[in-house]
């Protein structure tokens, strides 16, 4: 769905408290999850106000959301 949020919390509420831990304690897992917030919000952007941006670019951007949605999910678990 177009402009659908997929922050880490929406996508895993019932992490909601260990992504709040690790976020403070972890400079790594932080800076990951920047990385995904940011690239997450050009993609709603790109999708929202139809931005000038190829389909491969955007389904690449996706892709790339995805591999850093996985690396964090395997962070929370571990």
């Amino acid at each position: 769905m177009l402009g659908e949020t997929h922050d880490l919390v929406h996508e895993f509420p019932e992490l909601e408290g260990k992504i709040t831990a690790l976020r403070e304690s972890s400079v790594d897992f932080a800076k990951l999850m920047d990385a995904y917030d940011t690239l997450d919000a050009e993609i709603r952007r790109l999708e929202e106000l139809g931005g000038p941006v190829c389909d491969e670019t955007l389904e690449d951007m996706k892709k790339q959301r995805v591999a850093l949605k996985d690396q964090l999910y395997a962070t929370l678990n571990n």
